[in-house]
């Protein structure tokens, strides 16, 4: 998705002229820029087909702790349920701001948050130029942490309304490992090469020093 086929909040028009200052900066210095981007509606459509496997394999490795009459959709409890994965939703993305926070130069003062309303899409953005393994890290962050520490809790308390919410998060994290995707995919001719969080849509921008 582009910014012609949406408009930008103001925050997001901030982010997008800084965003083509820094990319005209790295330029100057040396760097070619390549694009990675992924439109909203496929990384959606795409996340799911990507994440079966890890779900199937969360699926198996909680089957042995499965609380038998314990219900997946408690009543009582659904709105708590939807409650958390909103509260989840909201940490996911405080996960990917904290770690690359960690490796900004300016931490937090790199990070942004918002949302793509069009698309029903959260985001976190980070306005600092990284190293390819702390960008990753960063990407997988929330996956890695919600997943298994949700499916952890579940087994040990028996809960399969837990098991469910760890499911959830690990299908939320199916953009993330597009992203992923695309950056191991990515062959740079040089070894300096930094990666850059779009500012507004889903996807990087590499920055590979020219030879």
């Amino acid at each position: 998705m582009s910014h012609r086929e949406r408009r930008l909040t103001p925050a997001e028009q901030k982010r997008r002229s800084a965003f083509e200052a820094l990319c005209a900066q790295m330029a100057r210095t040396g760097y070619r820029q390549k694009d990675f981007l992924i439109g909203i509606l496929q990384a959606n459509t795409l996340s799911i087909l990507i994440m079966l496997p890890f779900l199937a394999l969360a699926a198996w490795l909680y089957s042995p702790f499965l609380a038998a009459g314990n219900s997946f959709f408690p009543d009582a409890q659904f709105f708590l349920l939807f409650l958390a994965v909103l509260v989840l939703l909201v940490i996911h993305e405080c996960l990917h701001g904290l770690t690359w926070a960690l490796f900004a130069p300016r931490h937090f003062a790199s990070i942004s948050f918002g949302v793509i309303w069009k698309a029903l899409t959260p985001y976190c953005t980070c306005s600092a130029p990284l190293r390819r393994w702390q960008y990753a890290l960063g990407t997988a962050m929330p996956t890695l942490v919600l997943g298994p520490g949700l499916i952890l809790a579940a087994a040990a308390l028996h809960q399969n309304s837990l098991f469910l919410l760890a499911e959830i998060m690990i299908l939320g994290g199916g953009g993330d490992f597009l992203i992923l995707l695309q950056l191991l995919r990515y062959r740079p001719a040089s070894p300096d090469v930094l990666c850059l969080d779009h500012p507004y849509e889903c996807g990087f921008v590499a920055f590979e020093k020219a030879v």
